[in-house]
């Protein structure tokens, strides 16, 4: 690992809404400050926090809301919880005055996907975060995530970009073992790139290898377990950090299994509704899940105990 000042658990925040599909405010400061309590960040509208479905409007509340609530919950602690904030959109000028927004509401890092109408090359690519980087004032962290964008940043256009003063990390959920390595060396020996693996299964090995961070979604119900294995892993102790790995890996088949990533999103929601957390109201064009599928998923969690 290096010196980076971005670096631990940050968690991929659900979006916790209403039956009409507002922003529900109470349940995401609720949330924050269970983050907080837990010692790990939240990254906001993400895809597990269906960044793509989230008004301007609601984002930028939800940016005022987070943190306002870091600041409730830590007031005066020498390593602060970070709030990163996701940017999704095709609207280059839109983005950048979201960015700009999110900033000056006291998001601390701007989490990037790339735009995705048009399949971009290589150089497309590089202009793409080169340009959003040098047009925003906050710190840009790129974000790449095949699953969702059908893209993949090449290694090499990361190792470009890592170059710029203003991109400092990168957030990757590619499953790609081989990639993954190359990623976290392009980060090592630097304190001005981190990286961030975003294949939660993968949480111990990313940090094995040197990584900075994991960003995994089962931490919305579980950020104490995701903080210990991260503890583990800094301090050498492969073997916890293998057991929690494990113990995790077997949460979040509770509510990704046989499921598409939309009904999984929903299906934790559930889960986070038996900690007060939120209720599993998703946003269009998902939906939430059917009686009988959340009464299997608490059937699932009692059995669990």
């Amino acid at each position: 690992m290096n010196n980076s000042k971005y670096h631990g658990v940050v968690v991929p925040m659900v979006t916790p809404v209403t039956r009409n599909g507002r922003l529900d405010v109470e349940a995401a400061g609720r949330i924050v400050e269970f983050f907080a309590a837990n010692n790990v960040s939240p990254l906001l509208m993400g895809t597990t926090g269906e960044g793509n479905s989230v008004s301007q409007a609601d984002g930028r509340l939800l940016v005022e809301t987070a943190v306002k609530a870091r600041n409730n919950a830590q007031p005066s602690t020498l390593n602060p919880q970070l709030i990163y904030a996701g940017l999704t959109g095709n609207c280059f000028a839109e983005q950048v005055q979201q960015a700009e927004a999110y900033t000056a509401l006291g998001a601390d890092v701007i989490v990037a996907t790339l735009p995705t109408y048009y399949a971009l090359t290589e150089a497309q690519m590089y202009e793409y975060y080169k340009t959003l980087a040098d047009c925003i004032t906050g710190p840009l962290m790129l974000y790449n995530i095949l699953a969702t964008t059908h893209m993949s940043i090449p290694v090499d256009v990361v190792r470009r970009l890592a170059g710029h003063p203003n991109i400092v990390g990168l957030k990757d959920s590619e499953r790609d073992l081989e990639r993954m390595a190359q990623c976290i060396d392009i980060a090592k020996g630097r304190d001005d790139f981190a990286y961030f693996c975003g294949w939660a299964a993968q949480s111990a090995h990313s940090l094995a290898l040197g990584g900075n961070g994991i960003v995994p979604s089962t931490g919305n119900y579980v950020p104490e377990m995701f903080q210990q294995l991260y503890d583990a892993a800094v301090r050498g102790d492969a073997a916890e950090a293998a057991r929690l790995q494990d113990a995790t890996n077997e949460i979040a088949k509770i509510y990704q299994k046989d499921r598409t990533l939309g009904q999984s999103l929903a299906a934790l929601k559930v889960m986070m509704q038996t900690k007060g957390l939120c209720e599993p109201w998703m946003l269009m064009p998902l939906c939430r899940l059917s009686d009988e599928e959340e009464s299997a998923i608490l059937q699932k969690i009692k059995n669990k105990k």
